[in-house]
């Protein structure tokens, strides 16, 4: 394969990227089960821990199979490194840990995943990192949070659950304006609807286990960017603090990327027809999908995503009880949190994903006790439909 992978389409790389074949002339991409690797020499070794010659040294961080994956993934993001983590939040804390120290801010969406929300203020702020949140469509509100010591502009978009669209390039304008980092959650979208560094975002930020494996099968996450602040400082922090991603989860991982714009093509046209259903049914009061004509950000996510993506959340008429009904009468769907899956998953946020924010932090956040995510899986529409109409009917 040439080596100019700027002349090679987005479905390509997928499927080309990362491989080093062996002398075995394998065709599939191997998997490198091994703590460790022989080195021909004590001078080799000293040289490769050195950091004067490259190579593999110890699998916590060096791994053939994971840097597959990793120059994979940084192929479709358009960006100079990855470095895969032992999960999306592993790959957060990395981050944070690499780019920041006692005393910085970060301003993040309040828009986000609600285990992220616990991480800035329960755990960094243990260490003098506090956390500003804001509204993720009011760029006022993120203006007026900068404060002199903000380092990170953190976000999601779409956002979980209520799939709010952010305006990536303005808010990276801002945040290069007081020399601040952009760093953009894109799991829903994948590289493969969205490319936000193309938008001037700094960092992106992915949750392997959702749609880039698309099967449920594993645990694992990443973060791509620049060599210096990704290659080198997310690298140091994975190489000593030890949250890396198995070479196991890694080939699955990377195989998936193979089918990843198939397959998010697929989620988004499921997603299309189930948002129109629900958007005409008399039971529910609202439907937030981004593709939906009245979605408030519909033109800005037409512009920077090429498809709307798998998530659909819908609000029903009354509470809890009658969320959870709903939930409890389908026989396909898989209650479960996780997305990203071949298979449909239902959820109740503000007992699973959000549970463990306080009432004003789910009540900030728009996160209602009759609100229903909905990860639209591969299955025929019509029987999706057809599963949540018998929860509606009952």
């Amino acid at each position: 394969m040439s080596d100019d992978l700027e002349q090679l389409h987005f479905d390509t790389l997928a499927i080309r990227t990362g491989h080093q074949r062996t002398p075995e002339a394998e065709h599939s991409e191997p998997i490198f089960p091994t703590s460790s690797f022989v080195f021909s020499s004590a001078a080799e070794a000293a040289a490769r821990f050195a950091g004067e010659q490259p190579g593999n040294i110890y699998a916590r961080f060096t791994n053939p199979t994971v840097r597959a994956f990793e120059q994979r993934l940084a192929a479709l993001e358009g960006g100079e490194s990855c470095v895969a983590t032992a999960s999306g939040m592993a790959a957060i804390l990395a981050t944070c840990l690499a780019l920041l120290q006692a005393g910085d801010h970060i301003v993040s969406s309040r828009s986000i995943f609600g285990t992220t929300t616990v991480l800035f203020e329960k755990y960094l702020g243990k260490f003098g990192i506090t956390t500003s949140f804001v509204d993720l469509t009011d760029l006022n509100q993120w203006q007026q949070a900068v404060q002199p010591n903000t380092r990170i502009l953190f976000l999601e978009t779409p956002s979980n659950p209520l799939t709010e669209v952010a305006d990536i390039r303005a808010l990276a304008d801002l945040a290069h304006s007081h020399d601040c980092l952009l760093v953009v959650d894109n799991c829903f979208c994948t590289p493969a609807l969205q490319q936000p560094l193309k938008l001037g975002a700094d960092i992106i930020i992915h949750s392997a286990t959702k749609y880039l494996d698309g099967q449920g099968r594993i645990v694992g996450g990443a973060v791509v960017g620049d060599a210096d602040k990704v290659g080198t400082e997310v690298f140091g922090v994975i190489r000593s603090g030890g949250p890396s991603m198995s070479p196991f989860n890694a080939w699955v991982a990377l195989k998936g990327l193979e089918t990843l714009s198939l397959r998010m093509q697929a989620h988004s046209n499921n997603a299309a027809q189930l948002a129109e259903f629900l958007h005409q049914h008399d039971r529910v009061e609202q439907v937030y999908y981004p593709g939906l004509l009245d979605h408030p950000q519909y033109q800005l996510a037409s512009s920077q995503q090429s498809g709307f993506g798998g998530i659909v959340s819908f609000k029903v008429r009354g509470g809890r009880e009658q969320a959870w009904n709903i939930i409890d009468q389908t026989r396909m769907l898989s209650i479960t949190a996780n997305l990203g899956d071949t298979k449909s998953t239902i959820t109740h946020p503000a007992t699973t994903t959000h549970g463990r924010l306080s009432e004003q932090q789910k009540q900030q956040a728009g996160i209602s006790e009759n609100l229903i995510r909905v990860a639209v899986g591969l299955e025929d529409i019509e029987d999706i439909q057809n599963d949540i109409q018998r929860g509606l009917d009952a």
